[in-house]
């Protein structure tokens, strides 16, 4: 009797314990992961977020680099992390393709994080070095087909949002290009822009500013609608690619156990940042927007993330393309 007493006290006193802690929180910096390169799209939109989420936290939320293995070797040190939300991971679409693409993954991207919330879809745009010869989508068909390995495709490495991207295009038009993979989204822009290589389908977040400064050649975006900030661009849709669609979405994960009143507190200072007028106006620029708010909660982020692995099994699979 005295033993059950005592285990009941040990665990009323371990919940006490817990429940203030997460009333307390956050009492020090919060870091946030970006499991790619620095520079690049995914980083662009986490440090946009983390300003925001410092100043409603009133902790600095720092972003930290960790790059590697299509995004996997960041995703894993966070799913591994304490799970007191003080390390979170800002990821993109490739949190659901790694379910399928990587056949020994360290960690299960449906059960091993807490869902936080959905931040933003960012579209994508086809784009070119400015000296290729075809002028519009229907062109570059055609283009591909005839020359199909001569065509270099560059892409920021396994598993990244422009390597799902090619995958998707290669389907669409029957024919496989010469895949280049670089370590992040910087080094295959450079060699974009500098003539290296042809093609190249990437966030908006990164092409944008190559786009209106003339530096590539842009074909076409990737969702159903045209993009506000890039409106003389066409759809691919547009250009005679049926059912031709993707955004890469963004969310924030917390290793799986974090508490959920934690878990609520980063949520409401991602609602808050995405409310920010100064979030909203630099995501226009970027060619984005946030999330909308009937899909910004952490229980619709968990749902989506389990549809969106569902979604990519099979286009992974018909590819073949797998990563160790």
């Amino acid at each position: 009797m005295k033993i059950l007493s005592a285990t009941l006290a040990l665990a009323a006193a371990l919940g006490f314990a817990g429940a203030a802690s997460a009333q307390d929180y956050p009492n020090r910096p919060i870091t946030m992961v970006v499991p790619f390169a620095a520079g690049g799209p995914t980083d662009t939109v986490a440090r946009l977020v983390a300003e925001s989420m410092s100043k409603t936290l009133g902790q600095q939320v720092l972003v930290e680099n960790v790059g590697g293995a299509g995004g996997t070797r960041g995703a894993g040190q966070v799913a591994k992390a304490a799970p007191d939300g003080y390390t979170v991971l800002l990821h993109h679409i490739g949190q659901a393709t790694a379910a399928t693409l990587y056949r020994k993954l360290p960690y299960n991207p449906a059960t091993d994080f807490e869902a936080v919330g959905l931040v933003t879809a960012v579209p994508m745009t086809m784009i070119a070095k400015t000296g290729l010869a075809p002028q519009s989508t229907p062109e570059l068909v055609s283009f591909v087909k005839a020359n199909k390995d001569k065509v270099t495709y560059g892409n920021a490495g396994v598993g990244s949002a422009s390597h799902l991207c090619g995958m998707l295009f290669m389907s669409a038009v029957g024919a496989q290009m010469t895949t280049v993979p670089y370590q992040g989204t910087g080094p295959a822009m450079n060699d974009l822009v500098g003539g290296q290589i042809d093609l190249m389908c990437d966030q908006t977040t990164n092409t944008t500013g190559q786009i209106k400064g003339g530096k590539v050649k842009v074909y076409a975006v990737t969702t159903k609608d045209r993009v506000k900030s890039l409106a003389e661009v066409p759809t691919f849709q547009e250009g005679g690619l049926k059912d031709f669609e993707v955004a890469v979405w963004h969310g924030v994960y917390a290793p799986k156990g974090t508490p959920k009143a934690v878990v609520d507190k980063l949520n409401a200072a991602i609602d808050t940042a995405l409310n920010d007028p100064k979030v909203i106006a630099r995501f226009a620029d970027l060619g984005t927007e946030p999330e909308p708010a009937n899909r910004r909660s952490a229980a619709f982020h968990k749902d989506f993330v389990i549809a969106e692995i569902t979604k990519w099994k099979p286009v992974i699979q018909a590819a073949g393309v797998y990563a160790d």
